[in-house]
């Protein structure tokens, strides 16, 4: 249902769907879409928050670039597509995208989000960018919100290719750590941070008797399997690994 905007919003939103590259029909629908759910909480209610959203953007997200790279790498196996997709779809990138739209500045976040810089935090922007992609889905048609994002994707598909830089974090870590015979990585969570609905894991992640990276590495994602990337993502960049 519909909520409320008012006029200053709704311009607002007029120029960021501009900048996006897709017109709304209905603009709250892009505003919830930009609403976090802490803002909803402090709210009481009141306004609906992006969760929603964001578990069908995921979706559509997903399929449009499987189907962009079955298309493109005709020879390339499942393994390899798969690896690709997670490439365009994982986190850091999705926050490099938010970032050129300058979506933190539109965000309606909860006052403690906003004291913590929640507008620049990468899960809170990738989940951002999700949510608009069901947005668009819903107020435009499915063949318009693939479009749209096969368009922000333009450059990054023309870029990728197969190979082994495609592989997460963590395999590579392992698999740098394997062949110089070194420990394998430990992960830990060592804090969870938020209320149910919108939680932030802090990993720790160690790596015994290897020169260079033998101390603890810590970092924080919206669940642990994201967190553990990002900390697997740190030591590879102190190590020097593309």
């Amino acid at each position: 249902m519909a909520h409320e905007i008012s006029k200053e919003r709704r311009a607002t939103l007029v120029r960021l769907s501009a900048h996006i590259g897709v017109s709304f029909d209905d603009l709250s629908l892009l505003d919830e879409a930009l609403t976090h759910p802490s803002y909803t909480n402090e709210a009481k209610g009141t306004v609906p928050h992006n969760e929603r959203l964001e578990f069908l953007g995921d979706s559509i997200l997903n399929f449009t670039i499987a189907e962009a790279l079955y298309h493109q790498f005709p020879r390339s196996n499942e393994g390899e597509l798969s690896r690709m997709r997670a490439t365009l779809v994982r986190e850091p990138t999705l926050a490099t995208l938010a970032r050129r739209f300058a979506l933190g500045d539109y965000m309606s976040l909860g006052s403690g989000e906003l004291k913590s810089g929640g507008f620049r935090r990468e899960s809170i922007l990738a989940d951002c960018v999700e949510a608009i992609i069901g947005a668009m889905s819903l107020d435009q048609g499915l063949e318009t919100a693939t479009q749209v994002v096969r368009n922000w994707y333009g450059r990054l598909l023309a870029e990728i290719k197969p190979g082994d830089n495609q592989k997460d974090a963590k395999t590579r870590l392992q698999e740098y750590l394997q062949s110089r015979h070194l420990p394998l990585p430990t992960y830990e969570v060592v804090n969870i941070q938020g209320e149910a609905h919108c939680q932030t894991f802090i990993v720790e992640c160690k790596v015994k008797n290897a020169d260079k990276i033998d101390r603890t590495f810590v970092a924080e994602g919206s669940s642990r399997r994201r967190a553990e990337q990002a900390a697997a993502e740190q030591i590879l960049k102190e190590l020097d690994i593309k």
